[in-house]
């Protein structure tokens, strides 16, 4: 009996990454920004840059929507979740709840928007005498109808916390933002997801893995666990390998059959991939710009409560704030609860 082909499909990576139910949306932001000044902005000539909608990627960075620091000012979100994954630099996040946070160099913000929540998201250049890269990926995660006005809330999984495998090949390492990983010589167990997520629910199959692969590894990757999961590979840097024994080159989004073991082999250089997997949530969806429901009527609901009640308002003092020159990492909750972390190279 022949065995069925793991790789559904290859496709090129695009802006943003092409993602399946659950999954909405995956960016990966890749910026060499450079030395900053007294104000945490660029310590550059922004001319030349369409300040407001700055994605070109002049001199190997962006402003995005930022018009002193980089980043993402406030903007607002309904129905989904945002999972930030911040392998380089910092952020600074502050929303219409009152809650803030600095996190980086590893750290992950997993954002419920629910019912409805405003943020900013700000990249601030904190290094005055060399440069401030940043790398990150934001996967929008999709609610089911039942979620979509539950309570806004974040959870912060630290660096320190997310579990790290190595794979029996010796030459793979795994990090686990969601979900369960166990081979012949680990096995993880998955941090808590936040309460109202899809992720928290038994039945999901979600799971977010980076992969980083030394070169000539060879590590397989496991079946996941649930009936009808969708598991997809995202091959972001490295020059080429083969999965399944098919041969695959770098800058590729490669959907895979989800309940059968691949084995991936490395070629000669080290190679990085995400893995989003779950079990499709099988429901409409009606998108519009930061709104994510079910029907057209709940999308222009969403923005009739958003024009009435600004989600609760924004009680800072502009709409890009930015906390300080510290390197501390730190969560401040709307329920006044703090997490402080130290300082680390980000």
């Amino acid at each position: 009996m022949t065995t069925p082909d793991p790789v559904l499909q290859i496709a090129p990576l695009g802006f943003p990454w092409a993602t399946i139910d659950p999954f909405l949306f995956c960016v990966y932001h890749d910026d060499a920004y450079p030395r900053g000044n007294a104000h945490f902005e660029p310590d550059a000539s922004l001319a030349g840059r369409q300040l407001g909608q700055d994605f070109a990627g002049k001199d190997g960075w962006r402003m995005y929507h930022g018009l002193q620091v980089p980043g993402f000012p406030s903007h607002p979100h309904r129905g989904f979740e945002t999972v930030t994954i911040v392998r380089r630099g910092l952020i600074d996040h502050s929303d219409s709840l009152g809650a803030a946070a600095r996190f980086g160099g590893g750290d992950v913000q997993w954002l419920t928007a629910g019912r409805g929540i405003v943020h900013a998201e700000m990249f601030p250049l904190l290094d005055r005498e060399a440069a401030n890269p940043l790398e990150l990926f934001q996967i929008w995660l999709n609610l089911p109808a039942r979620s979509k006005f539950v309570p806004p809330h974040f959870t912060m999984f630290w660096s320190e916390q997310i579990p790290h495998a190595v794979g029996a090949d010796g030459g793979t390492q795994v990090s686990c933002i969601a979900g369960r990983y166990a081979d012949a010589t680990a096995a993880l167990a998955p941090l808590a997801p936040p309460p109202d997520s899809y992720a928290s629910q038994p039945d999901s199959d979600l799971a977010i893995w980076t992969l980083k692969l030394q070169p000539g590894a060879r590590w397989r990757l496991p079946a996941a666990r649930g009936v009808g999961t969708r598991r997809k590979l995202y091959f972001f840097k490295g020059e080429r390998m083969t999965l399944g024994g098919r041969p695959v080159e770098a800058a590729a989004a490669i959907e895979l059959r989800a309940d059968a073991e691949v084995e991936l082999v490395n070629g000669p250089t080290t190679s990085e991939l995400l893995m989003l997997q779950g079990r499709p949530i099988g429901e409409p969806v009606a998108q519009y710009g930061p709104f994510v429901m079910n029907t057209e009527q709940e999308l222009k609901q969403a923005f009739a409560d958003y024009q009435r009640t600004q989600f609760g308002g924004w009680p800072w003092p502009d709409d890009a704030p930015v906390h300080g020159g510290t390197r501390e990492r730190f969560a401040r909750h709307a329920d006044g609860r703090v997490e402080t972390w130290p300082a680390q190279d980000a």
